[in-house]
């Protein structure tokens, strides 16, 4: 894997306590050569499928691989775009998997992909995979989760306080490969980045389990491969029922560097 200099990244994935399987899945790529790096940048991708053992592990997989694939092959100068299309092909190449094996019929997996391009994040979204900017010793969440719980939230139902405990907090409102229908979050323009900046990219494993603020904590141990190791200790702690992926970026600080 090749990663320049510019950017401190880490990433680790852990089963939990409590599964047999690890149904998560994460990628990074950046292209190897120089003049292609200079439109595509970095990609990050995550994944958490669903749908038992084998079924969730292969649409997580067919997610991250499709969307790098995608990415890979796009012209790089509409880089939005390119992760968009790179979603709903997985979804497609989901949908298709499950038709062929009919044993995998309800497979499918959220999906959270980002990319850095010249100072820039561009990224899409399904499901509730997160994303998260931490800048100048705050923390804040790009994506919004695609679940029933953050729906009652938005309408006003209940309040964010009481999704923490509320019975129907995994249920998802979209996922690739589930349903006709593609359903993809993505900003409108692209978010410029500071140099210092850390982007962390996480499953729910995580999140449910450390908060916003322990996160952004955590991200500035020593090493982003500390912070990532901390994080999942912590969630493990806590009792992981869930598996546990975590990626975290770090930006050159000085600003001279490319990122």
């Amino acid at each position: 894997m090749v990663i320049r200099a510019g950017v401190e990244f880490a990433h680790l994935s852990d089963i939990g306590c409590q599964r047999e399987h690890n149904e998560d899945f994460s990628g990074y790529w950046e292209p190897e050569a120089e003049e292609q790096f200079r439109r595509k940048g970095r990609l990050a991708v995550i994944a958490d499928g669903m749908g038992g053992y084998e079924g969730g592990e292969q649409a997580s997989q067919i997610a991250v691989k499709t969307v790098r694939e995608v990415y890979e092959q796009g012209s790089g100068e509409e880089p939005q775009s390119d992760l968009v299309l790179g979603l709903r092909t997985a979804h497609e190449r989901i949908q298709e998997y499950a038709i062929l094996n009919p044993g995998f019929l309800g497979m499918g997996t959220t999906c959270t992909a980002a990319c850095v391009v010249k100072g820039k994040l561009y990224f899409a979204h399904v499901g509730d995979s997160r994303l998260y900017l931490i800048r100048s010793g705050s923390i804040s969440r790009l994506t919004r989760d695609h679940s029933y719980v953050n729906r009652l939230i938005e309408t006003g139902l209940i309040r964010a306080e009481e999704a923490e405990g509320h019975p129907q907090r995994h249920i998802l409102t979209a996922a690739l490969g589930v349903g006709a229908d593609f359903t993809a979050d993505s900003p409108v323009t692209p978010l410029a980045l500071k140099p210092g900046d850390m982007l962390l990219l996480c499953t729910d494993g995580l999140w449910a389990l450390v908060a916003d603020e322990e996160l952004r904590a955590v991200a500035g141990r020593d090493t982003a491969a500390d912070a990532c190791r901390e994080l999942v200790r912590l969630a493990k702690e806590r009792g992981a029922p869930d598996n546990v992926t975590v990626q975290l970026l770090r930006l050159a600080g000085d600003g001279a560097a490319n990122f």
